[in-house]
């Protein structure tokens, strides 16, 4: 049988697409190895969003493609969001690729290894959604999986070229995501997280604009579901009813991933969000209200055009006085084929990696802090497996750290087991982790 190598790059909503690539491959008999030299075909999953996305993704490609030198690979697919913005360019440039495969073709991948021609494109399907009845293969680690519930996006955000590259916005029905959600608990997932390029648009495709608050309440009643949380929601679709309907779903972990992008207006209107330092302080506060003990994640971007000192400081006052838990910092990267395009790249590369530093500065005082106040609390805690960096400890997260993007908890004591949520006394306390040990419930 056909042994095939898989790389997957970029966000959890790509992970997704190369589960579903590996369910359609193991249903079609091929051998799925993590051993790249072994492999007789490899696929690069691309993310093509950012410059060092692309940058991490040409370099995936080429490191396959010098496989086909001194390897058993005999072919290269090339698959993703940089095939849906480069498809013609990476042909042409790369002769090593033997097939490429977009986003919405994604279970076409046994029918592009088998095909003789390098430009072969299967019949496209615009509006693609995978469902329950896809076959997917987690690889994700024991416990934990991501669900997406829709594709696509419908907003017309300045900077971001996700719509050219994955399409408008289409929503699943609730009950496949119900469905889907009972298969991962059936196969032993204890929390799940919710992802799409905007979750809190989920079902207004539909007509629906309270699809999520009505999806929330539906997964409080799966059975066997102890977490799920919510990724990627939009400031101005985060309603009262969902804040709502999360304070009063016990499984709905008490988590909200909502990126911001800013808190000057002026920039916030160049980027076509919206809102302000003020209406986000305002927001901040009513979710905090509505949903006593959350924790908050954001996202800004630094460097945008039009990004002044002023406007800096600005940005810089919110995140002090917002007192997130979590805060990621990207630089802006200028893309073509969105409506940023044109303003060009005016903020020098070393001014906006000085912006970076000084937000994440700031915030890991924050977090430190609040992680300090955590020191004495028992906190229920889902136990992932061995730390990367030493055998000698186990790690976790409790319910205000997500998967990958925030930090962890440091198992060093009491009888942990792997892929349960067990009660974690907190006995130390960093920026980022914390340290404790597993006590009897």
């Amino acid at each position: 049988m056909t042994k095939v190598g898989f790389i997957s790059l970029g966000c959890p909503k790509n992970l997704v697409d190369s589960e579903v690539m590996l369910g359609h491959l193991k249903l079609k008999g091929f051998t799925l190895t993590r051993q790249m030299e072994e492999a007789e075909v490899l696929v690069v999953n691309t993310c093509g969003f950012i410059d060092s996305a692309k940058k991490e993704s040409i370099d995936s490609i080429l490191e396959a493609a010098a496989m086909k030198q001194t390897g058993a690979c005999r072919k290269l697919i090339v698959a993703g969001c940089m095939v849906e913005r480069y498809r013609d360019a990476l042909l042409a440039d790369m002769p090593e690729i033997d097939a490429c495969l977009g986003t919405r073709d994604i279970e076409h991948i046994a029918e592009i290894i088998g095909a003789d021609d390098r430009l072969f494109e299967p019949e496209r399907n615009p509006g693609y959604l995978y469902t329950e009845a896809s076959p997917r293969l987690l690889t994700t680690p024991k416990s934990t999986a991501y669900l997406k519930i829709s594709e696509g996006c419908d907003h017309a955000c300045a900077f971001c070229a996700i719509p050219g590259i994955r399409g408008p916005q289409r929503s699943r029905s609730i009950e496949s995501i119900l469905a889907e959600a009972r298969n991962l608990v059936a196969q032993g997932i204890l929390e799940i997280s919710l992802v799409g390029q905007d979750t809190t648009d989920f079902g207004r495709d539909l007509g629906d604009p309270d699809g999520l608050e009505k999806l929330v309440r539906a997964l409080g009643k799966v059975e066997g579901l102890p977490w799920f949380r919510i990724h990627y929601s939009y400031p101005n679709r985060t309603t009262e009813g969902l804040l709502r309907a999360m304070a009063e779903t016990p499984n709905c972990v008490k988590y909200l991933d909502m990126p911001l992008q800013h808190a000057d207006a002026r920039v916030l209107k160049t980027m076509a969000r919206g809102g302000s330092h003020g209406s986000f302080l305002k927001l901040l506060k009513q979710v905090r209200h509505l949903v006593p003990d959350i924790s908050i994640r954001s996202n800004f971007i630094v460097g945008f055009p039009g990004e002044t000192p002023e406007a800096f400081q600005t940005l810089f006052d919110f995140v002090q006085e917002a007192q997130f838990e979590h805060v990621g910092v990207f630089t802006y990267s200028l893309e073509e084929g969105t409506p940023a395009y044109e303003l060009g790249d005016p903020v020098p590369k070393r001014t906006k990696e000085s912006r970076k530093r000084k937000l994440l500065e700031i915030q890991q005082k924050i977090s430190r802090t609040k992680n300090q106040a955590r020191i004495g609390q028992v906190l229920d805690v889902l136990i992932e497996g061995v730390h990367e960096e030493t055998e000698l400890v186990l790690k976790g997260r409790h319910q205000g750290q997500a998967p990958e993007v925030d930090g962890n908890v440091l198992i060093v004591g009491g009888e942990p087991q792997v892929g349960a949520i067990q009660p974690v006394k907190i006995t130390q306390a960093h920026a980022y982790d914390l340290v404790g040990e597993v006590v009897a419930p």
